[in-house]
């Protein structure tokens, strides 16, 4: 089973930028699409973004677009999140997730493994 690790959340201010990372462990993503979702305190998890097994194709939240961006190493086993004009209103705890298909998916159900979490605090 792959193994899912996060990094690069922390504190920034209203407007700033933050990247993180997915890195996979012991198999393989390539020939999958990643996702990333976030889940505030108190909310549901909300879906961010999502690309495809060869990155030429994404998928964004209404929420996100236009300020976030999604890309993968697939030699590296590792997907990007980078995160510009950050809003008090992105402060979550941010996952990545692999899916069992190609393409882009949306649902959380069609994903199968789950990153423990990174947290992105925004301050106003």
């Amino acid at each position: 089973q792959v193994q899912l690790v996060e990094s690069g959340g922390g504190l920034v201010q209203a407007g700033g930028s933050l990247r993180l990372s997915c890195t996979a462990a012991r198999r393989t993503i390539s020939g999958y699409a990643m996702g990333w979702f976030r889940q505030a305190p108190g909310k549901e998890r909300e879906f961010v973004g999502a690309i495809d097994w060869s990155g030429s194709s994404t998928l964004y939240a209404d929420s996100v677009k236009g300020r976030f961006t999604m890309s993968r190493d697939n030699a590296k086993e590792t997907v990007y999140l980078q995160m510009n004009g950050l809003k008090p209103e992105d402060t979550a705890a941010y996952s990545c997730a692999k899916s069992s298909f190609a393409s882009t998916p949306r649902s959380p159900l069609q994903y199968e493994v789950w990153g423990q979490g990174a947290q992105v605090t925004v301050s106003s």
